[in-house]
């Protein structure tokens, strides 16, 4: 039996790498000889440039840049043979760089977001590609921009502080002094949401929550948006507000179609033309996938749906096991042979996160037990 395991990361959990190793390990407690194809998987959000080096090799490059709350951190992006920089936005402005009590997208900046991508055309980038998602902030870019040499002023001409809110006070940008090398770069965007910037499907009202935003502030970072996008307008950029996907990390997918000519593409395509997978899916018996929270979105570009897809052209059936299935009902999850909550007890979230390769792997053992009773008892 070959066994393609091709799953996402679980978020704040367990790489994708680690998700197909527990896969494996549950698997092969039942089937020993099976052949296994580790394939791990993302959709443009974290994991995206481990998963790409684990597919083209390349080498890391650590630098010191400042996390969304302007403190100095350590982040790394990939450099590949062919002069492509691989930057995920979470590594400088990611969620997981915060403690719940530190969410604020009020003041969060993307600011170490810049400064990764001025390091990798320092060391002679010529194409970059950006892993959108997981990010902190809901600044539109403002925190990158400004560390790649764009000033942003008020009505009195003071520059701008960090963070989303301080949009709704912008009068003026001046890119006299934007990075020389921009220009010459061709970006693009690895992207797993078709969210507009702003309105009730915007990068606030949608993700703003999840950062730490209460409704009122929603309502605020949405409106500084929106000025934001105004602004640059009358400053004769082109208007990219509602483009599928300007609303990705907090608006960051604006800031790159406007001020870099950036390309979005769906990051899951991306990641998927990279590894063959269609060519892998057709010569697999079974493919499993998964993903941390299999919910309405699993659908819309995310790994585990895009795998089901493919796999509907060579009728290779798919098992998806994920942390939690939220709010879908049977119907809606059709598109997989089985789905398979992966928690095995009520506890603690914490808890939860720190047992998921425990919990993946004693999932896939009962899956494989259930599959070898059906072959018994034909």
């Amino acid at each position: 039996m070959k066994i393609l395991i091709a799953p996402d990361s679980f978020k704040e959990s367990l790489e994708a790498l680690d998700t197909c190793h527990a896969i494996q390990s549950g698997f092969s407690q039942v089937f020993p000889d099976a052949d296994y194809k580790l394939l791990p998987m993302a959709d443009g959000g974290e994991g995206t440039s481990a998963v790409l080096s684990y597919i083209l090799g390349g080498r890391w490059k650590e630098v010191r840049v400042h996390d969304p709350l302007m403190r100095p951190i350590t982040a790394k992006y990939l450099l590949l043979p062919d002069a492509t920089a691989v930057i995920e936005v979470a590594q400088a402005c990611g969620l997981h760089l915060l403690t719940a009590d530190e969410r604020n997208p009020v003041i969060a900046s993307s600011y170490g977001v810049g400064e990764l991508i001025e390091d990798a055309l320092a060391e002679g980038a010529k194409r970059i590609v950006i892993g959108l998602g997981g990010s902190a902030t809901n600044d539109a870019g403002l925190g990158m921009l400004m560390a790649l040499g764009i000033t942003f002023h008020d009505i009195n001409d003071s520059l701008l502080t960090h963070g989303g809110g301080a949009l709704a006070s912008l009068h003026k940008l001046d890119n006299t002094n934007l990075h020389a090398k921009i220009s010459d770069t061709v970006f693009e965007v690895a992207c797993d949401v078709t969210n507009p910037l702003c309105g009730l499907l915007g990068a606030s009202a949608v993700f703003g929550p999840q950062k730490g935003a209460c409704p009122e502030q929603v309502n605020t970072l949405d409106k500084a948006l929106s000025h934001f996008a105004t602004i640059c307008g009358q400053h004769g950029y082109e208007d990219c507000q509602y483009v599928e996907g300007a609303g990705a990390a907090g608006g960051l997918g604006y800031a790159m179609m406007t001020f870099f000519q950036a390309q979005l593409k769906s990051g899951f395509d991306t990641v998927a033309e990279v590894a063959h997978l269609s060519q892998h899916i057709a010569e697999a018996d079974l493919v499993i996938t998964g993903e941390g929270k299999l919910d309405a979105q699993t659908a819309m570009g995310k790994v585990a749906g895009g795998i089901s897809q493919i796999a509907k052209v060579s009728r290779t059936p798919v098992i998806a096991i994920c942390g939690s299935v939220d709010g879908l009902k049977p119907a809606q999850t059709s598109q997989f042979d089985v789905v398979m909550p992966s928690i095995q007890k009520v506890d603690t979230i914490d808890n939860v996160l720190g047992s998921a390769y425990n919990n993946i792997e004693t999932t896939a053992a009962n899956i494989a037990a259930s599959i070898k009773l059906g072959q018994t008892l034909k």
